[in-house]
């Protein structure tokens, strides 16, 4: 992955309805958005040239803006498409795709009842999140200081930018402690989710999953429920306890950007990425990848 800064490269960006060169793609320091976090966004992957599930995706950049009181000022249909072109303007096939909306610089207060809706789409280079042997191996997670509120008092169902505040402390620590991310419980202490991707635990042949009552019910996550059910894997979506993981034998992450990754450790807890978690892994690698091989040669 480039390691170039993110405001100093080559490319595009589409931003309010059009395609604009790379640096200059700005705003202003007095956005709503950047001081008060009224700011949505989505993370989406390209394969073989095909964002995978980009409707989903922007449906659900339409629904959190609503939560957060404001309405995207495109259709569902503009932004896949200006995702689409977007992605093609930088001449990317594979890659990562971010859609973002925010409230502008008009007026500067709690309240912003008048302030412009802005979006921007931006696409770049993105390999697999954790390296290939990380990933083989299974990465070791820490557990955050913070927990994921009770939704009476935060837009838990909506991916908005604040939301994201309590991730960035979580895995920043985590990082200093020499572990790839955080474990998050929520606020009644079951667990949750990691900074940035829903978990599995298998126990006995039979894979778990915590309720999403109080976080994103993740569009990767519903993917690989639906992948393991028709491979016959039994799925049961619940509150976990976290002494249950002592009789837990797999634990597996997933994500846009984590795909499906092998869990090592939780804390002192240790796992060993087995059969079914090798199965997920190749199935949703097929399915991403396949559905973008196919779409690239159907435009040939």
């Amino acid at each position: 992955m480039s390691m170039l800064p993110f405001h100093d490269r080559d490319g595009f960006i589409w931003m309010n309805g059009e395609l604009v060169p790379w640096r200059e793609a700005k705003l202003h320091v007095l956005s709503h958005g950047l001081h008060y976090a009224s700011c949505v966004f989505e993370g989406e992957r390209a394969y073989n040239g095909t964002i995978f599930e980009l409707t989903q995706h922007t449906e659900r950049l339409h629904a959190s803006a609503e939560i957060l009181d404001f309405k995207i000022p495109y259709t569902v249909a503009e932004i896949d498409e200006a995702c689409r072109q977007t992605l093609k303007a930088n001449k990317l096939t594979d890659g990562y795709v971010r859609p973002l909306a925010w409230r502008g610089s008009e007026m500067m207060g709690v309240s912003a009842q008048k302030n412009r809706i802005n979006v921007a789409i931006a696409t770049w280079e993105w390999p697999a999140y954790f390296s290939p042997e990380a990933r083989m191996e299974g990465i070791k997670l820490a557990w955050a200081k913070y927990k994921r509120p009770d939704p009476a008092t935060a837009p838990s169902k909506s991916k908005a930018a604040g939301l994201y505040m309590i991730c960035t402390i979580s895995k920043h620590l985590a990082e200093r402690e020499g572990y790839a991310d955080a474990m998050m419980l929520d606020w009644r202490g079951y667990i949750a989710e990691t900074t940035g991707a829903n978990v599995f635990l298998v126990q006995d042949g039979v894979i778990h999953t915590p309720d999403p009552d109080c976080f994103l019910d993740g569009i990767t996550r519903r993917t690989v429920i639906g992948l393991a059910k028709k491979r016959g894997f039994k799925v049961v979506e619940r509150h976990i306890k976290p002494e249950e993981l002592a009789k837990t034998q797999e634990v597996f992450i997933c994500g846009t950007a984590a795909e499906v990754t092998p869990i090592q450790s939780i804390g002192d807890q240790k796992f060993k990425p087995g059969e079914i978690t090798r199965a997920l892994m190749q199935d949703y690698d097929a399915l991403v990848r396949g559905q973008g091989a196919k779409a690239a040669k159907a435009a040939e």
